[in-house]
């Protein structure tokens, strides 16, 4: 059986509004293996952002596990948590979310600098990850001068900088036209196969969900069905 890079365990996430409590997973149980390409799809409210940030360790569970590049991250405290997700975890919105003052390539550099690379490798490593994305002619530019699926490529680039063993995305081609969606997952399935990427991607996309492969369903909170995805 091939390694787990992601394992959650009994997973449980509640929260609370108007006096009631909503429970948005509850005991999920769920491996990914590494090097591995998975959809999760599901319902609105059936817990698939609430499961991503806490793979990506932005949350907390209110229960059970969550092991992720062989780290518990309940274990981890808020500091050893943002140097665990520097180095572990690249995360890829549906909003671009680039500072629009900044170049593509200080855009990409930006996050380097809770690492300890020197300024130099900061640099070097951002450029070759904007030369993944095929990104390098543009590094200049600034947000405001690119379309949306070259804003999407920069934000990836942006996530794969650091060389996470990672990458969550959340409807990563929702803001995108066909074209721009399937050039960005042409590129998310180049990461998997040619760097060995375990990547976690959150959408309502059939055609997207399609080019992973593995689609994992959630429906309120619990694992659904695992089914094998075309992959291409």
């Amino acid at each position: 059986m091939a390694e787990s890079m992601i394992a959650c365990r009994g997973l449980t996430k509640s929260y609370t509004r108007g006096g009631e409590t909503l429970t948005v997973l509850d005991q999920l149980n769920l491996e990914m293996e590494t090097g591995r390409f998975y959809a999760l799809m599901g319902p609105s409210g059936s817990g698939k952002t609430t499961l991503l940030n806490l793979i990506g360790g932005l949350d907390r569970p209110d229960g059970g596990d969550v092991v992720v590049a062989g780290s518990n991250l309940g274990s981890l405290s808020s500091g050893q948590l943002a140097t665990w997700r520097a180095n572990h975890v690249g995360f890829v919105f549906q909003g671009f979310n680039l500072i629009p003052v900044l170049s593509a390539l200080e855009n990409v550099r930006l996050p380097l600098t809770l690492t300890p690379l020197s300024k130099a490798e900061r640099k070097k490593h951002a450029e070759f990850a904007l030369e993944v994305v095929g990104m390098k002619d543009r590094m200049k530019h600034r947000p405001a001068q690119l379309s949306g699926g070259q804003e999407q490529r920069v934000a990836i680039a942006r996530a794969i900088a650091s060389d996470p063993d990672v990458l969550l995305c959340d409807e990563p081609t929702g803001d995108l036209d066909r074209e721009s969606a399937d050039q960005v997952m042409d590129l998310l399935v180049k990461l998997g196969k040619e760097f060995n990427k375990t990547i976690l991607m959150v959408t309502h996309d059939p055609a997207a969900a399609a080019r992973a492969e593995r689609i994992v369903h959630l429906d309120k909170g619990r694992l659904g069905r695992i089914e094998e995805a075309a992959g291409v």
